[in-house]
């Protein structure tokens, strides 16, 4: 695709306001585009490999995110000394902080990402169950009331019913999370979910009906500044551990057209509601126990950013979505309408962590002695920000890679996802490949049978059957 030179080039440099992964690709999209890109450097990465994708490096402090990846001046301090015009979020860190939002663009710099009302509007559990409720799209039953006490809180949790999900309003990757099977667990699990949520300074929580069997089902939507909302499809992210995804694909298993239809009408609905623009996820829960069905899925949140799991779209859809990013960003309309969009096969997505399955999916930090990753599948894409010789640590999040396999059939994806897992080793830490590649064997994963508690409940087979 061709891109007008004057549009994008207006968006250069792109500071990259990240790391690792992520950091890399969107260094890769704007190297195509020819757009050169500044990226930003904790002590611990200062010679990490996003370092090097980049054009230009800036330090922004101690290895510490807090003073570092997370801190708002440090990073515009970055922008300013390197002439960025703009500025990319990636995910996690501050890509959903309405505040760093505003503050790029009272800096001058062009936000690669929604405007800051809209974070403010749907980057809130609570928020954005209230905007659901406004757009007519039904959410999880529950409480999201301004009153926090415990009298209230625990009121709402028996008004709802028991089993519920206490969920941390500005939380996220699981955390803040606690499920609470009845009466007299949930004073201790109101006060762990307060806990953790502190850390993201907002101690406010919500209570949800838990779904006991749940698949998880998200919907990528694209929105422009000339009014054009689309959806592209939808991933599952049922395989999870600690809340948190590990395996991700699309189209869902069990998705047909008609229903395909309707969530992506009440995904844009939302999004059109806040007057969105750029890449967002609509997040919703479904019940495991039946086949998918518009009145069995109710939205529980949304991501005011790019996924981890993007590239699986990308894979059925053979669109870049950073490139998306960068175009809405310049000011151009959304590259396609909604009937243009077409879903070509099926693809999986594997994240490759640094960490011990057989502990409990604990991290394993320490220096990558050696990496390997697969390489010449057909098929099979790989995503790293990570290197041999690389020092992997507490630092931040366990992510080394994303592995992902594209084919005609969901079948031949789980074949060729779990022979990429089976090729990948690292010496000096632990990676949890042979166990992804055990749960693509499964026989619920390849039936389609699974729920959010699935990896937790088959830990020990599945860790039996990595080391047959």
């Amino acid at each position: 695709m061709a891109a007008p030179a004057a549009s994008l080039a207006a968006l250069g440099p792109v500071l990259i306001a990240n790391r690792g992964e992520i950091a890399c690709r969107i260094a890769a999209t704007c190297r195509r585009l020819g757009i050169p890109t500044v990226a930003v450097y904790s002590d611990a990465d200062a010679t990490a490999l996003h370092v090097a994708a980049a054009d230009d490096a800036e330090r922004i402090g101690p290895a510490p995110p807090r003073e570092s990846y997370l801190s708002i001046p440090a990073i515009l301090d970055a922008a300013r000394h390197a002439g960025a015009r703009s500025v990319h979020p990636g995910y996690g860190f501050l890509s959903e902080n309405a505040d760093f939002a505003a503050a790029c663009a009272a800096a001058g710099l062009v936000f690669i990402g929604p405007p800051a009302e809209a974070i403010r509007a749907m980057g809130g559990k609570a928020a954005a169950r209230a905007v659901a409720r406004g757009a007519g799209v039904p959410s999880v039953p529950g409480y999201d009331g301004e009153n926090q006490s415990d009298a209230v809180l625990l009121a709402a949790a028996e008004s709802v019913g028991f089993p519920v999900m206490i969920k941390a309003v500005a939380g996220g990757g699981g955390r803040g999370m606690r499920r609470v099977p009845d009466a007299a667990a949930f004073p201790a699990a109101l006060e762990g979910a307060r806990r953790e949520a502190a850390a993201f300074g907002d101690t406010r929580v919500l209570v949800e009906k838990l779904v006991q069997r749940a698949r998880h089902i998200e919907v990528q939507v694209f929105a422009d500044r000339h009014g054009n909302v689309v959806h592209l499809g939808e991933r599952d992210c049922t395989l999870q551990r600690r809340n948190q995804k590990l395996v991700e694909e699309s189209p869902a298993p069990g998705m047909d057209a008609a229903l395909r239809e309707e969530l992506g009408r009440r995904a844009t609905a939302l999004a059109s509601a806040v007057g969105y623009v750029g890449a967002g996820t609509l997040e919703f829960v479904a019940d495991a126990d039946a086949p998918l069905a518009a009145d069995r899925i109710w939205f529980i949140e949304m991501n005011t950013r790019l996924q981890v799991e993007h590239p699986v779209t990308e894979m059925v859809t053979g669109l870049d979505l950073v490139e998306w990013q960068l175009r809405v960003a310049a000011g151009e309309p959304l590259p396609l309408r909604q009937e243009q969009i077409r879903l070509d096969g099926h693809a999986v997505e594997a994240r490759l962590c640094a960490e011990d399955p057989a502990r409990g999916f604990l991290p394993s930090p320490g220096r990558l002695a050696a990496l390997h990753l697969p390489e010449g599948l057909e098929g099979v894409r790989v995503d790293t920000g990570v290197r041999a010789g690389d020092l992997v640590t507490p630092f931040y999040d366990p992510l080394l890679a994303k592995v992902i396999a594209h084919a005609p059939t969901r079948e031949a994806a789980l074949d060729r996802l779990a022979e990429a897992l089976r090729r990948c080793a690292a010496e000096g830490i632990r990676i949890n490949a042979a166990f992804l590649a055990a749960a693509l064997d499964s026989a619920e994963m390849r039936s389609g049978e699974v729920d959010t508690g699935f990896l937790e409940r088959a830990r020990t087979r599945l860790l039996l059957a990595r080391a047959a």
